[in-house]
């Protein structure tokens, strides 16, 4: 009876080890081109930004750069959360709240623009959403609109104290980027 079974000798090993070297380095110069896809450092911190808010007293603002966006944060006297809350949704340009944790379609009621338990602080991406220039109303004496939220002097686009627009050729109300509380004054934007 004939063996079937052939015995390895070493130029089996040999093939076998150099395929699995070959497989290892073609993989090792792999890692480089893959890796370079990776965000670098910068734009990885700049993902999201812790802000303190306790330097901040009622009717002042800050402005915080975000992946590069301008962050409008205002902390609002009562007067103007009242204001923004009285405002008639079926009367704005936009009705929809342009923030992007609610569904797109939710109402832009000023409770759909801010946080529950924060209604004092108001957060929004401070570009105008006609053409892109950046809104004046974040310094106290700065103009600010009809609305006394802010006025954009390149078209004449007002927004309310909810960043809601009013009027003028602005088509969206300011956007509403992701935020949480951290604290009752540390917010993490991104």
């Amino acid at each position: 009876m004939a063996s079937d079974i052939i015995d390895p000798t070493r130029r089996d090993f040999v093939m076998i080890a150099s395929a699995a070297f070959a497989g290892i380095g073609g993989a090792a110069s792999l890692w480089p081109l893959i890796d370079q896809m990776n965000p670098d450092a910068s734009a990885e911190a700049l993902a999201s930004i812790e802000v303190d808010l306790e330097p901040l007293g009622e009717g002042q603002a800050i402005t915080v750069l975000w992946r590069g966006k301008p962050v409008f944060i205002r902390h609002r006297t009562p007067e103007e959360v009242s204001m923004a809350k009285k405002v008639d949704i079926n009367a704005l340009p936009d009705p929809e709240a342009q923030n992007t944790e609610l569904p797109e379609d939710a109402p832009a009621t000023d409770k759909n623009r801010t946080k529950e338990g924060h209604e004092k602080w108001l957060v929004v991406v401070g570009i105008c959403t006609h053409l892109g220039c950046i809104p004046k109303g974040q310094g106290l004496t700065d103009q600010k609109g009809e609305y006394g939220g802010w006025f954009c002097p390149c078209h004449g686009s007002h927004y309310d104290t909810s960043g809601r627009i009013r009027k003028g050729p602005a088509p969206d109300n300011l956007a509403v980027p992701p935020y949480k509380f951290l604290n009752d004054t540390k917010i993490k934007i991104g």
